[in-house]
């Protein structure tokens, strides 16, 4: 009897899956916080790494612990986000006159994004980050100088950030939504440099930044109703700290302007502390994104100097070319 050549048969024998598994003398401990409280992680920020974009950006938080080659599972996750920009275009001619900008906003994590796996159709969680997202732009976008037009953001999350430490036995944090709130504020700031590169008229560069209210077991700088001590931090990575509430928002430095906040959790008396230091988060991220831009527009400038500059040239030597008539 012939084999079927057109499937890929198991094996003759039974087999027995691999299990990666760490060795009984290697210890695992949670990852703590070697930050300041107000300190912020390092960002990598870069803008047109899509070129068949309108506008174009990628946003890294690489983990700032080295990787323990013990074990196969990293202590804490990083956070890396693309962001393209399509238009403005114009809308379909059956579409209703609009005299500003449409803003659509899509975001979707990618399937090996966190440590389970997600689907391919959106779900509501990413639906939730979306709308945050466009209540964040739609004050930053000058809409009235592209009437009937409509501009599309979308937003895909390489990898998130965990709700929790994983090695606590509940999964990745119980989905609690903490790791959230830094893909939001990542999702601000990834945006915000991809509307610059792509040319839109903004108010202002527009940054996200989270901050949290985090319990500890010694010192803090307040009580919580429970008892325990509480700090405020900026930046948090949910693998570190056991989190109380969070606030993320989108902050506009130039206007003093909030045009999106999101909370999580029991602050308590805390409330507007903990905005205020969210603000001071977006502050931070708000240095690194201008120095991004910066960095894009002197490229930008460099190359369209060049070209201008071999035009030139090539102009004139056309000019300087004697014609010879032959007859």
């Amino acid at each position: 009897m012939q084999a079927d050549r057109r499937r890929i048969n198991g094996p003759p024998a039974g087999t027995v899956p691999p299990i990666f598994a760490a060795s009984k003398k290697v210890k695992i401990e949670q990852p703590s916080r070697h930050r300041r409280p107000d300190e912020h992680r390092k960002i990598f920020l870069q803008t047109g790494v899509v070129p068949s974009a309108s506008g174009s950006a990628y946003y890294e938080i690489p983990p700032h612990l080295p990787p323990n080659n013990a074990i196969l599972v990293p202590a804490q996750s990083s956070l890396k986000i693309t962001c393209t920009v399509h238009g403005p275009r114009p809308l379909p001619r059956n579409a209703a006159f609009s005299p500003n900008l449409l803003l659509t906003t899509h975001v979707k994590f990618a399937p090996f994004a966190t440590r389970h796996r997600r689907g391919y159709v959106r779900d509501a969680a990413e639906r939730d980050l979306g709308v945050h997202l466009e209540t964040a732009l739609r004050g930053v976008l000058i809409g009235e100088r592209w009437p009937k037009s409509g501009v599309e953001i979308v937003v895909t999350v390489l990898e998130g950030e965990e709700d929790g430490w994983w090695g606590r036995g509940r999964g990745d944090g119980g989905g609690s939504g903490w790791g959230m709130m830094g893909v939001l504020a990542g999702c601000v700031s990834v945006a915000s440099a991809a509307l610059v590169d792509a040319g839109i008229d903004c108010v202002d560069l527009v940054s996200g930044g989270v901050a949290a209210l985090v319990r500890e077991d010694e010192g803090g700088d307040g009580r919580g109703r429970d008892g325990e001590a509480a700090q405020m931090v900026l930046d948090p990575a949910p693998s570190e700290h056991d989190v109380k509430a969070a606030c993320v928002v989108a902050y506009l430095q130039s206007r003093d302007e909030i045009t999106e906040l999101w909370m999580k959790g029991d602050a308590g008396v805390q409330t507007e502390t903990l905005i205020d230091e969210a603000v001071k988060a977006a502050n931070l991220t708000r240095s690194v994104l201008a120095e991004a831009v910066k960095e894009s527009v002197e490229i930008k400038m460099s190359k369209a100097l060049e070209t201008e500059k071999v035009n030139g040239e090539l102009a004139s030597g056309k000019e300087n070319k004697d014609v010879v008539m032959a007859g």
